[in-house]
């Protein structure tokens, strides 16, 4: 395996890790706040994909 895969993967892993759809969540959070400039997007982009990562572990 090359070094360059290697590496790829481990972000990869390192930020995905098991539930894509929080990574996902997280990456549209930042996305919205830094498109509306308003801070207080972010605590609630947090609460609502802590809401739904904790939904779908129960199920």
């Amino acid at each position: 395996m090359s070094r360059i895969a290697a590496f790829g993967r481990f972000w990869w892993e390192f930020v995905v890790g098991d539930d894509w759809v929080a990574a996902l969540g997280v990456v549209v959070a930042v996305a919205v706040t830094a498109a509306l400039a308003a801070w207080w997007v972010l605590p609630l982009a947090v609460l609502a994909v802590l809401y739904v990562s904790l939904q779908r572990a129960a199920q």
